[in-house]
């Protein structure tokens, strides 16, 4: 499994921008010569990241992008999935032999359950990962990434008592 070069890049440009933190805004030169990208490239990213919902475009002589939602709600997952989509999908782990017009295997394949559970799994690691968590060292986001997850309480559905309010 590898990650584009769009994908990295693009996680570059919005950690960059999570560093200037809520309010301020990063140019596509600014961004560009930080990355040492071309201005072109960066544009390209920054046009799908808007698209995605996780960048603001500012008009303006003080424009330029910004985060979209605070860096603590923006997830590393939310960004891959902005520049790249889905890390399996069923097109391209699903396919067919010569004739046939569905996969060969579309009642009973074992192996799309391994693909499907590393979906699963790549995609919860990746939700866990917050801008927010990655303006870090490298050592200090490694010790973070190492802490065991954390379940949160269930929370009662509405009218629902819990069992310790009685």
């Amino acid at each position: 499994m590898k990650f584009s070069s769009t994908e990295e890049y693009g996680l570059r440009c919005m950690l960059q921008m999570a560093k200037k933190g809520p309010q301020g805004t990063m140019t596509i030169l600014e961004l560009s010569q930080k990355e040492e990208m071309t201005s072109a490239y960066v544009a390209k990213i920054m046009s799908a990241l808007r698209r995605g919902g996780l960048v603001q475009s500012i008009r303006g002589q003080s424009g330029g992008y910004k985060l979209a939602r605070p860096a603590q709600e923006i997830n590393v997952n939310d960004v891959l999935l902005a520049l790249g989509g889905k890390f399996f999908s069923k097109e391209e782990y699903c396919t067919t032999t010569g004739s046939h017009a569905a996969c060969v295997h579309s009642m009973d394949c074992s192996i799309r359950s391994v693909w499907t559970g590393l979906e699963i799994a790549m995609t919860n690691y990746l939700k866990k990962c917050r801008l927010s968590d990655l303006v870090q060292t490298e050592s200090g986001m490694e010790a973070w990434l190492a802490k065991p997850a954390l379940d949160p309480a269930p929370v009662a559905a509405a009218g629902e008592k819990s069992a310790e309010r009685k």
